[in-house]
């Protein structure tokens, strides 16, 4: 009897000794969302798109004009002289159609480039703050499910929110992304 009640004891005290695991979750999309690097990349990459819809809008119309002159002149051509003068303003076309997908490729490209980073810099913020707040976990919530339930007193997805955007809006956060844009 005495050992099971000083096994007990032990077990008990043992138990009492462990550290407290900090366990906290984050909701992931509401803070990139309001992560204002993100917000400013998808504003430039707006701009820059607007730009580049114009400017296809505008040769999409000369395109169309053109083509609407030919069709009527080779109308009363011969069927192999309508081919012919298809086949050349087809090939008139044709760098100008694969020098826009090219350059909307390009842009496709430096967005996710960027958007990468966005998430590269919240990961590395969320370890960070995990560290310096004393967290064992810091789990994500998103749409996939892998938190589905958390009380609230353990969701710090607004400190997490404005610590980021404090970061991010810091003199060297705000150096750093204007030399990453004058690089482009």
């Amino acid at each position: 009897m005495k050992k099971i009640i000083l096994s007990l004891a032990v077990l008990i005290s043992a138990a009492s000794c462990q550290e407290q695991q900090k366990i906290a979750f984050i909701d992931n999309g509401e803070i990139i969302s309001a992560y204002q690097m993100k917000i400013d990349i998808e504003d430039k990459f707006k701009t820059q798109d607007d730009q580049f819809t114009k400017q296809r809008d505008s040769i999409a119309m000369v395109y169309q004009m053109e083509m609407q002159s030919i069709q009527q002149r080779i109308s009363q051509l011969s069927p192999q002289k309508q081919q012919e003068e298809s086949q050349a303003f087809s090939q008139k076309w044709q760098p100008v159609q694969q020098q826009m997908q090219m350059r909307q490729q390009q842009m496709d490209q430096m967005f996710k480039t960027e958007m990468d980073s966005v998430l590269s810099k919240f990961n590395t913020f969320v370890e960070e703050y995990g560290k310096e707040n004393g967290y064992t976990f810091i789990l994500g919530k998103n749409q996939a499910g892998s938190v589905v339930y958390g009380i609230e007193t353990l969701d710090i997805t607004e400190e997490v929110k404005k610590g980021i955007n404090e970061a991010y809006n810091s003199k060297d956060a705000k150096t750093e992304v204007s030399t990453d844009a004058a690089t482009e």
